[in-house]
C-alpha cells in the first residue's frame, strides 16, 4: 500500500497524480476503518481528502503554514503527518485528540475547537512572517459554515484591506456543482489568475487615463462595463469587494484539478480565496446520505452503518427537546433559539412541529444572545439552546445586551460539565465562573431529569429577567417524571439525605449530588452521618440554609463539575466572607486551574477528584479526629 510509505508529507513528493488518487481511496478506506472502532468525526473528513493530499503535495509543512478551522477535519493532515499509527487512541486518554494540538506535532500549527477563527490566525501569521522578513506561505482552510461567523468576516474585512499574501481555502461542503457552471468559474478563475492578463488590464486601464479629455471618461466606462460582467456571472463578487481574489468553485474530489488551480493560485499576489466543492461524507454511502449522524459518529459497524451506542436512560439534551416541545403547545411566546446545533441540541423534533418558532443563525452565537435580547423586548420567551463551551463566545452580549436589560431570556446550556472525547476546547467548566458575577441572571442545574423539566418549567414561568438552565452531556438518571412540570421556588435549596446530628454537609451541583450520595452512604457505614444538600440553585444561593449551617457550625464540602476558581463554591465562600463568618470550615471541590484533556468522562472526574471516594475523603478531613491523627 502507498499509505505504508507516507510517514512525512516528504514521503509523497515524488508521486504521480495518479498515484495521489491511489492514495486518496486508501486514507479514505483507513479513516472508515480505524473511526469505525473509536469513533469520531467521519463525514468531514471523508469530504476533506483529496484537499488535503493536494496541500501537503505542492506546499512545505511546517514551514508554510496549515490553519484548519475548527480542526475536527484535520485526521487526513494527522495521518499525513506521522501519526496513522496512533489513531487506535484517537479521542481517549492519553492518546491523540480530535482537534489540531500543538503537542502533538510541528505540523499543527494553530490549535482551536471553536469555529472561524482560522482567518484571523491567518492574518496574524503573515503579519508576523512579513514583519520577520520570511517568504513562506499561510493557508486557511475554512468550511462554509465558519463563514457564517461574525469573526470570520471581521478577518476577511482586515485581511482585504491590508492585502497581505496569503490563501483561504473555503471548504464548500453544502454547494452541488453543476457542470456548465463549473465550466464557466473555472474558465474564469484561469484568466483572473493569469498574471499576464491582469498585467495588460491595468496597462490598459493607465494608456487611457492619460489620454487628454476622454481618456478618464473612457477609463470610467471600462471599469462600469467590467463590473457589470463580474456582477453577471462571478459569484464570487462579495470576496472580491473584501479584496480577494476569488477563483472557483473547483471540485475539491478532481485531485489534477486541485493541484492546478492551487498553482494558478500561487501566481496571485495578495490575498486569494480558492472556492473548493466536496460532500461531506465522500466514499461512504451512510456519511454521504447523513452527514449530520455521521458528523460526529459513535463507533459502527461498516458493512450496515449501523451505530454501536451503549444502551441507557435518554441523554439530558433529548429531555430538554421534549419538555420544550411540551412547553411550546401550551405557550405560544416560546421560540427556539440556536447556532448551527439544531441536532445536538436536541430541537429537531420542534424544529418539525414548530417550524416558525425554530431559528438557526448559524455560527453566530454574539447575534443569536442579542436578538433574543430583542425578542425578548417584545414580549416572547426566546430559549437560547447553546453549549456551555460555545456560551463563552457571546459573553459580552449577554452581559451588555441581556442582563443590563434584565430581559426575559431562558439560556439553556448544554454540555455543562466535563463533555468526555471532544476534550479541553468543549468543556462546560466555565459558564458558572462567567456567569454568576452578572447581575440580575438566575442560574440552576437539575439533579435528574424530572427536575429539569421542572426547572424549564420555572424559567417559562420566571419573568424578572434572565435565566439560565445548565444540564450535562450524560445519560438521565432514569428517576420516575411528574405527570405535570411545577415550579420550583427561586433561589430554594433541596435536603436529601440527613439524620438527627449530621457531622458534616456536602452542597452538591447537578450530577455531582449522585456521587454525594454515594460518598454519604459511605460515610454512614463509618460512623460519620453526612447530610446531603441539592444546590440546585447556584445563583442565587439559598442564604436561610447556609446560615442554618453556620448556626449548627456545620463542616461543608461544595461540589461541582465545574471551575473550581470563581465557581459556586467560591460564592459559598463570599456569602460567608461578607457575612464575617470566618469560623466555617468550606472545602470547594471542583475542576481545578489547568485545561482536561480529552477522555471518557469517567476518567475526567477521576483526573480530578470528582468521584465519590474524593468526596468523602474531604470529608474526613473535615473531622476533627482525622486532622489530628494526620
Amino acid at each position: 500500500m502507498l499509505l505504508d510509505q507516507i510517514n512525512q508529507p516528504g514521503d509523497m513528493k515524488h508521486l504521480t497524480t495518479e498515484e495521489l488518487e491511489r492514495l486518496s481511496q486508501e486514507i479514505r478506506t483507513f479513516l472508515i476503518e480505524k473511526l469505525s472502532v473509536t469513533g469520531g468525526h467521519l463525514s468531514s473528513n471523508l469530504g476533506i481528502v483529496e484537499l488535503t493530499v493536494a496541500l501537503h503535495y505542492l506546499y512545505n509543512s511546517p514551514v508554510d503554514k496549515f490553519i484548519f478551522d475548527v480542526g475536527h477535519q484535520s485526521y487526513v493532515h494527522k495521518i499525513l503527518t506521522g501519526r496513522k499509527d496512533r489513531f487506535d487512541t484517537l479521542r481517549k486518554h492519553n492518546g491523540m485528540s480530535g482537534f489540531i494540538k500543538r503537542n502533538e506535532s510541528v505540523h499543527d500549527v494553530w490549535e482551536a475547537g471553536h469555529s472561524s477563527t482560522s482567518l484571523s490566525a491567518a492574518m496574524g501569521m503573515a503579519l508576523a512572517r512579513d514583519l520577520k522578513g520570511e517568504s513562506n506561505k499561510v493557508i486557511a482552510v475554512i468550511g462554509d459554515g465558519a463563514m457564517t461567523g461574525g469573526m470570520a468576516l471581521e478577518a476577511m474585512n482586515h485581511i482585504g484591506h491590508e492585502k497581505k499574501d496569503l490563501m483561504v481555502v473555503l471548504n464548500d461542503n453544502e454547494m452541488s456543482i453543476a457542470p456548465n457552471v463549473g465550466a464557466i468559474h473555472n474558465y474564469l478563475s484561469r484568466i483572473r489568475s493569469d498574471k499576464n492578463y491582469k498585467k495588460a488590464k491595468n496597462e490598459l486601464e493607465g494608456l487611457l487615463k492619460k489620454i487628454p479629455s476622454i481618456g478618464g471618461t473612457l477609463a470610467k466606462t471600462a471599469e462600469k462595463v467590467k463590473d457589470s460582467l463580474k456582477y453577471m456571472v462571478v459569484s464570487g463578487v462579495l470576496f472580491e469587494e473584501l479584496g480577494f481574489n476569488y477563483i472557483g468553485p473547483v471540485d475539491g474530489h478532481n485531485l489534477p484539478l486541485l493541484l492546478e488551480t492551487f498553482r494558478q493560485a500561487d501566481k496571485v499576489k495578495g490575498p486569494v480565496l480558492v472556492h473548493v466543492i466536496t460532500r461531506k461524507g465522500k466514499g461512504y454511502e451512510p456519511a454521504e446520505l447523513d452527514s449530520h449522524t455521521w458528523h460526529g459518529a459513535s463507533s459502527y459497524k461498516i458493512e450496515s452503518g449501523q451505530m454501536v451506542k451503549a444502551v441507557g436512560h435518554p441523554m439530558y439534551t433529548e429531555i430538554f427537546g421534549n419538555a420544550l416541545m411540551e412547553l411550546a403547545e401550551q405557550d405560544k411566546r416560546i421560540l427556539a433559539v440556536t447556532p448551527a446545533m439544531p441536532g445536538g441540541s436536541g430541537l429537531l423534533k420542534f424544529a418539525a412541529k414548530f417550524p416558525d418558532r425554530m431559528i438557526d443563525v448559524g455560527i453566530a452565537e454574539e447575534h443569536a444572545a442579542t436578538m433574543c435580547a430583542a425578542v425578548a423586548l417584545e414580549g416572547l420567551k426566546p430559549v437560547f439552546a447553546v453549549y456551555s463551551t460555545f456560551l463563552q463566545r457571546a459573553y459580552d452580549q449577554t452581559l451588555h445586551d441581556i442582563c443590563r436589560m434584565n430581559l426575559n431570556v431562558i439560556f439553556a446550556i448544554d454540555r455543562a460539565g466535563f463533555v468526555g472525547a471532544d476534550g479541553e476546547t468543549h468543556h462546560g467548566v466555565y459558564d458558572i465562573a462567567f456567569l454568576r458575577h452578572i447581575p440580575n441572571i438566575v442560574i440552576m442545574m437539575p439533579k435528574d431529569e424530572n427536575e429539569l423539566r421542572n426547572m424549564m418549567y420555572t424559567a417559562v414561568q420566571y419573568n424578572d429577567g434572565p435565566i439560565a438552565i445548565r444540564y450535562p452531556r450524560v445519560n438521565a438518571r432514569g428517576v420516575e417524571i411528574d405527570e405535570r412540570m411545577s415550579a420550583l421556588p427561586i433561589g430554594k435549596w433541596e435536603t436529601v439525605i440527613d439524620s438527627p446530628s449530621p457531622k458534616a454537609a456536602i452542597l452538591a451541583v447537578g450530577p455531582m449530588l449522585e456521587l454525594a450520595e454515594m460518598a454519604a452512604e459511605q460515610l454512614k457505614r463509618e460512623g460519620i452521618p453526612t447530610r446531603v444538600i441539592n444546590a440546585r440553585f447556584i445563583k442565587p444561593l439559598d442564604e436561610a440554609m447556609l446560615l442554618q449551617l453556620a448556626k449548627e457550625n456545620m463542616p461543608i464540602v461544595t461540589v461541582e463539575e465545574a471551575s473550581e476558581r470563581g465557581g459556586f463554591g467560591s460564592a459559598v465562600l463570599e456569602f460567608y466572607s461578607e457575612r464575617n463568618i470566618w469560623d466555617m470550615k468550606v472545602k470547594n471541590m471542583g475542576v481545578p486551574d489547568y485545561f482536561v484533556e480529552h477522555g471518557s468522562v469517567k476518567e475526567q472526574r477521576a483526573e480530578v477528584g470528582l468521584d465519590a471516594e474524593h468526596i468523602a475523603a474531604e470529608v474526613r478531613n473535615l473531622m476533627p479526629k482525622h486532622r489530628q491523627r494526620a
